[in-house]
């Protein structure tokens, strides 16, 4: 689409020809100057020696500059862009226990990491508007993707992601520090952090409580999700017996660092649980909806404006009598 930034500057176009009606209509020449009058003359000779093509070149330049004048542009497509909604960390649990074969996925067993990256697959791509995070942490916390809009980046992280990456044990304390201390770095209002883990803080050099306050302090949610099943089915010396597997799990823990800071604590012992998890997630922490919508633009004022300057430089260039037609001399062809 083509357009002008400020189409007004074409009333520019008849300043010439009032300029001359207001020289034909000026009053007695008793009334002027006398170097207002001679320069009646010299327009009125200059008027009849000018010729019409050299006049109608002369009305192009003028064309030509006013149009640079009103800027125009070029406008592409629209083009939307998602707002930001919220900044939010993803904290997963990388220690031993979550090895455990307890849950399962299409009627095959599977450990509790792969069912975590089978659901957190999916939030992970409807998290549009959202700036997504990454950290890791086992024997301690890593960051292992920063804050980005890249949701590709965050999943293709996530997927790597194994166990025995940063130990056995399970750091959680450090775990929120880390994602505080990344919060802290952007200006945000909205800082989620959700914490998957399956065990009690038993690693780090900061303690869940200590780390606590500093959300709190920083102005972070926490949302935290307790993986694991409660009865497995496990062989032992006298044959079959069923075990609880998740004796380790620290849910007082986990409910003090999720309602503390304005969010929720949630259990998820299987597949399905964790699945309506992260779609009562997307309920609580609704994604911005609201999009800017712009359209990128490309200025062409340099056409017009080059146009013109190239052509008062043939003129300069062809040395037409400037002067002469000033006096009323002799024309040359153009």
């Amino acid at each position: 689409m083509f357009d002008f930034s400020y189409p007004w500057a074409f009333v520019l176009l008849v300043l010439p020809f009032l300029l001359k009606t207001k020289q034909k209509t000026a009053g007695a020449s008793l009334y002027l100057p006398p170097l207002a009058q001679v320069a009646r003359v010299q327009s009125a000779q200059t008027a009849s020696t000018v010729p019409k093509r050299r006049q109608l070149l002369f009305a192009v330049i003028w064309l030509l500059l006013v149009t640079a004048a009103a800027a125009p542009k070029w406008l592409g497509e629209a083009v939307t862009l998602p707002q930001q909604g919220r900044d939010m960390m993803l904290a997963v649990d990388l220690s031993g226990s979550m090895n455990i074969n307890d849950m399962v996925i299409e009627g095959q067993a599977a450990n509790r990491l792969d069912v975590v990256k089978f659901v957190l697959s999916d939030f992970i791509q409807q998290r549009q508007g959202d700036r997504l995070g990454l950290v890791l942490f086992a024997d301690a916390a890593y960051q292992q993707t920063p804050l980005t809009f890249d949701r590709q980046t965050v999943q293709q992280m996530l997927d790597e992601a194994v166990l025995g990456l940063v130990g056995q044990r399970t750091a959680i304390g450090e775990a929120i520090g880390l994602a505080v201390k990344r919060f802290n770095t952007y200006e945000s209002s909205n800082k989620v952090l959700i914490l998957l883990s399956d065990g009690a803080n038993t690693a780090g050099n900061i303690q869940p409580r200590e780390a606590l306050e500093l959300a709190k302090a920083a102005g972070v949610k926490i949302y935290t999700v307790g993986v694991g099943a409660e009865q497995m089915v496990q062989q032992g010396i006298f044959g079959p017996q069923l075990v609880n597997p998740s004796d380790d799990l620290d849910e007082v823990l986990l409910t003090e660092l999720a309602t503390a800071t304005g969010g929720r604590y949630f259990r998820a012992r299987d597949l399905n649980e964790l699945q309506q998890i992260y779609q009562l997630l997307d309920q609580l922490e609704p994604i911005e909806r609201d999009q800017l919508n712009y359209r990128p633009q490309q200025s062409l004022l340099h056409w017009p404006l080059a146009t013109a300057l190239m052509l008062i430089l043939l003129l300069i260039l062809a040395k037409l009598p400037w002067q002469q037609w000033r006096r009323g001399g002799s024309d040359h062809a153009i």
